[in-house]
């Protein structure tokens, strides 16, 4: 994004091209006089975009959908700008939060959390009904219940990824975690392994070290040494 203004509602000033507000401005026109046109619709929100404005974009989009409401382009671009409108209020929220440096917006704070969980997991739930092939999506879903504290639908969301090679460790890592919240360690302690020290598929280092992190952790708090000692010497292999 090239905006110095975070103001949705106002002229924000792209810091791109000077002749960016002139389009914006003739785009904004045409489509009053031509209120068919969906490549203008498309171009528009992807200026209010640009200029970090995905209110106003998902504004024009919802227009342009109640036109268009079965073009797939419309429909993509209309969830990217809310998912976008989503993440910046949480965003301010929690930059007002940390320059109060007080308990005063928690609630504000848990509010726009919930809302960019809740925002992602219609999005890509809409998006999965539309083409199932997008099993990637079921990563993002179960980030988001994990996020709403809703372990066990996580779970379930991620079970297909379990045998999915390029996806199996990082679903493995997030299965593991919300086994923990439940407390259920011992079956924690079966994904995390397999997140992390599977020799048949070798996930990520980020991942692989969460997912060992969390087994010391696990192995200290059981009394299990000798998967403590192979643990630590995994994590410091890795890292």
């Amino acid at each position: 994004m090239t905006a110095t203004s975070t103001n949705d509602e106002g002229d924000a000033t792209a810091t791109g091209s000077s002749a960016a507000p002139t389009r914006r401005q003739h785009l904004e026109h045409h489509l009053k006089t031509c209120p068919t046109d969906i490549d203008s619709y498309l171009e528009l929100a992807s200026i209010y975009r640009e200029e970090n404005r995905p209110l106003q974009a998902a504004k024009i989009l919802e227009q342009a959908h109640e036109i268009f409401p079965d073009d797939s382009k419309v429909i993509w671009e209309l969830e990217e700008a809310r998912l976008a409108r989503s993440v910046q209020q949480l965003v301010e929220v929690r930059d007002l939060a940390s320059r109060l440096g007080n308990s005063s917006m928690d609630q504000d704070l848990e509010r726009a959390t919930t809302d960019w969980a809740n925002c992602r997991l219609k999005v890509c739930r809409a998006r999965l009904d539309r083409d199932p092939s997008l099993t990637y999506l079921r990563m993002v879903i179960g980030e988001a219940l994990y996020d709403l504290e809703r372990y066990d639908e996580a779970m379930d969301e991620l079970e297909p990824l379990l045998d999915c090679e390029s996806h199996s460790p990082g679903a493995y890592l997030l299965t593991g975690r919300c086994q923990l919240l439940l407390s259920q360690d011992m079956a924690a302690m079966k994904s995390l392994r397999q997140a992390s020290i599977r020799r048949s598929v070798v996930g990520p280092q980020k991942t692989r070290v969460a997912a060992l992190t969390l087994l010391v952790d696990l192995a200290e708090r059981h009394g299990l040494d000798a998967s403590l000692e192979i643990y630590r010497q995994s994590l410091e292999t890795i890292k």
